[in-house]
């Protein structure tokens, strides 16, 4: 099959196109010939800091995490999965996982979802990663109707997700952006749109909340945003973050009995630990945007699967509204 691959890692790492042979599929996966594939964060890092990630492959290495295909083999003790069924899921491109970069990947059928039927390969191949994040970071903060949500970076990968699930969920839901594109990102996904750079915690907190704070903030950005997220939040609130490798002061947390949830959602690919939950609630992603509560965003940019390292620098240049989709189309 045909395959783009890394042989070795930094910042002047490059794809290169390999005939590499096809796998075969074994116990409790499925062989899936891929459609489309989206670029997220992790995956230029990888690219750039290698083995500098304890996630990293070894080289040469097929990178790609997120994928939307067709079933085309099924291996024994798989339930649920037929030849020709439309996939999607978040399987591979990381530790000894092959990525999904290439014509076929061979996939845990605990990673993997029916695609959601009214969205196209692209569409589906841009949720996994940024959907199961998300639905997981709200669940663990225990979002319900009624309360108010803070998302920061809503115009975001994983934000755009967050601001629509947490809409699904009945909340009424608030989200920052830096700009106007952004801001008006947000507002078609149905959130109040709030500008970080014009308006401070505190006025946000008062004009929206009067001064209680948020139920729940979903933090995107991370890092020393989440001091952020602990002014935002209401007293005994809630506060989800996917970055969270710094050093932070917990002193506001502790006096507003704040609780933190780290989201990490690699780890059952890494650990092979509870990856059936992933199926699950990917199969719930999937009936939201079903059920019209969720469409992901896509940037205008298309590339294909020779086109990759593009779009990995279109991901980098910060100027991509949506999500970054690399087609499976014929290589030249």
């Amino acid at each position: 099959m045909k395959a783009m691959l890394i042989n070795a890692y930094g910042d002047d790492a490059v794809f290169e196109a390999a005939d590499v042979e096809t796998p075969e599929v074994k116990d409790g996966h499925v062989l899936v010939k891929i459609a489309a594939s989206s670029v997220n964060t992790v995956d230029t890092m990888i690219r750039q800091m290698g083995k500098d990630l304890p996630l990293s492959p070894d080289t040469p290495a097929i990178l790609g995490m997120d994928f939307a295909g067709t079933v085309e083999a099924v291996g024994d003790g798989v339930e649920g999965y037929s030849v020709g069924d439309e996939v999607y899921g978040c399987a591979g491109g990381l530790a000894d996982l092959p990525g999904t970069l290439a014509e076929y990947i061979v996939a845990d059928s605990n990673l993997i979802a029916h695609k959601p039927k009214n969205l196209s390969m692209r569409e589906a191949a841009a949720l996994p990663l940024v959907a199961i994040t998300a639905y997981e970071g709200l669940i663990r903060a225990g979002v319900k109707q009624g309360q108010k949500v803070l998302v920061h970076g809503g115009s975001g990968g994983v934000g755009h997700v967050a601001v629509q699930l947490a809409r699904h969920f009945g909340a009424d839901v608030y989200s920052t952006g830096g700009g106007d594109q952004q801001m008006a990102v947000i507002g078609q996904l149905g959130a109040t749109a709030i500008n970080y750079k014009t308006e401070s915690v505190a006025d946000y907190v008062a004009k929206h909340t009067d001064g209680a704070g948020f139920d729940v903030v979903f933090d995107s950005v991370g890092g020393a945003n989440i001091l952020n997220s602990f002014e935002a939040a209401a007293l005994n609130g809630q506060v989800a973050t996917t970055v969270s490798m710094c050093e932070l002061d917990l002193t506001l947390a502790h006096f507003k009995g704040l609780s933190l949830h780290v989201v990490f959602m690699l780890i059952p690919m890494l650990h092979n630990f509870k990856r059936q939950e992933h199926a699950e609630i990917l199969r719930n992603v999937a009936q939201i945007a079903e059920s019209g509560g969720l469409k992901p965003v896509l940037d205008e940019s298309q590339f294909s699967l020779d086109e990759v390292g593009q779009a990995h620098s279109r991901l980098e240049s910060r100027q991509a509204m949506g999500k970054v989709v690399v087609e499976n189309r014929a290589f030249p």
